[in-house]
């Protein structure tokens, strides 16, 4: 292996000005980045999470951050004289998204400034032909991987490089790079089983991503808040429960459905069409685990005071103990965001994951809109990962003005709980095998 240090690895994904970053440390990596090969002429596999929000009339892309956050990576294989072959996916078969990615080949081409031709095959005849015809510095974007009926299934890398798909492409390359971190915490034949297969090396988003949250989770500056929003209260509450137990963490917001949910589970108002999204994902373990985690350390946990709710067609607010019966909560509301601030406003360390309204509906942006521009305006160090949670940094205009952007949901939910992530180790496999 040849060691070329790379001219290019700032993200799209990272930003704000140097004196939120230069603070941060950079651990140690166990595992190899594009720094440890050499690329001109060599066949690489690249798998990239570029999973968009999509709309759901047009079946068109409607934030091209994520894309966005995996050229720095094309770019630099392309200009090293790499021979490129991506693999992505797009939504989940049965759901709305789930569609080919040629428009996300004409983002990357379009952002990147090359041209990243899309093949409609995985590992048939006509994506085998497509590989073997590849050029010095010429790229293509392979059809959406979830098509392929083995790559959601959970099994080790071992098993994964044994599948067809990994089997019949793995001869055609030199190298796998991996640069896919906000599927990290999974464990899918594109993800790990290449690994096994091929020496492996991590791309630049998933290098970064790497320090940057090992050091924020590691070792925060204080005081430090880490906020939760968006609807899946019930997948985020290990990890809040992991956070409230560190010593290390200082505060938490629970804002979005997340933060009506407990208030519902703690015997407040939230409102009939409220309860009926959180009763989707309750069950009676949950009911017990937000009532021991209220009544341990509730001290470092704050919930939403007030609410805003939809009255024909018009933004109306309510504390908890006087929402409708029959009102679904769109937003929190002004005490809330007060509240939040304050909190905010006294931090040095700051991640959030997960809007903390129904940001795309312009009457119930003002908590978004708010929130994220105290972490914006803060002196803190600040972090937003998600999918939603950087689209609505972007759409609202603060991305440039915060610390780091992250890709990550479910896999920075994956790192505080410190659970092994399958890619990451996939990684370490592949470089101690080297």
């Amino acid at each position: 292996m040849t060691n070329i240090e790379s001219d290019d690895t700032d993200s799209q994904s990272d930003s704000g000005d140097d004196t939120k970053t230069a603070s941060l440390s950079r651990p140690s990596l166990e595992f190899l980045t594009l720094d440890d090969f050499d690329l001109k002429g060599r066949k690489v596999l690249l798998r990239v999470d570029i999973n968009s929000p999509i709309d759901e009339e047009t079946l068109r892309i409607e934030d091209g951050s994520k894309i966005a956050s995996a050229v720095p990576t094309v770019r630099e294989i392309m200009d090293r004289g790499g021979r490129l072959a991506i693999l992505a996916h797009q939504g989940r078969p049965g759901d709305y998204d789930f569609i080919t990615l040629n428009e996300h080949a004409a983002h990357l081409s379009s952002y990147t400034g090359k041209r990243i031709k899309y093949v409609n095959d995985i590992f048939g005849d006509r994506a085998v032909r497509a590989i073997d015809a590849l050029g010095n510095g010429e790229g293509i974007l392979m059809q959406n991987v979830r098509d392929c009926p083995i790559e959601q299934l959970k099994l080790s890398p071992q098993e994964h490089a044994s599948s067809e798909m990994v089997s019949t492409l793995a001869p055609h390359f030199d190298l796998f790079v991996n640069d896919a971190f906000a599927s990290s915490h999974r464990s899918h034949a594109s993800l790990v089983g290449f690994a096994a297969a091929l020496p492996s090396a991590a791309g630049r988003l998933m290098e970064k991503e790497y320090r940057t949250l090992s050091e924020v989770l590691r070792n925060p500056a204080r005081p430090s808040t880490f906020i939760f929003g968006g609807t899946k209260f019930a997948d985020a509450l290990p990890a809040i429960r992991k956070l409230a137990e560190s010593k290390q963490v200082d505060n938490i917001i629970v804002a979005g459905l997340a933060g009506f949910a407990y208030q519902m589970i703690l015997g407040k108002r939230v409102g009939a069409g409220t309860e009926r999204l959180v009763q989707r994902s309750i069950s009676d373990d949950l009911l017990d685990a937000v009532r021991s985690l209220m009544t341990k350390m509730g001290h470092k946990i704050s919930l939403p005071l007030d609410g805003a709710v939809d009255e024909d067609g018009k933004r109306r607010e309510y504390s908890l103990e006087d929402v409708p019966s029959k009102s679904l909560i769109m937003d929190i509301g002004s005490n809330t965001i007060v509240r939040f601030k304050q909190i905010i406003a006294q931090s040095k360390t700051l991640l959030l994951s997960g809007p903390p309204g129904v940001y795309e509906i312009e009457e119930f942006s003002k908590g978004t809109r708010e929130i994220f521009e105290a972490i914006a305006s803060s002196e803190a160090f600040s972090v937003i990962g998600g999918g939603h949670s950087s689209a609505a940094a972007y759409r609202l205009g603060i991305a440039d003005r915060v610390s780091y952007i992250s890709t990550g949901g479910g896999a920075i939910e994956r790192m505080i709980l410190g659970k092994p992530m399958p890619v990451f180790e996939a990684l370490k496999a592949s470089a101690r095998s080297v």
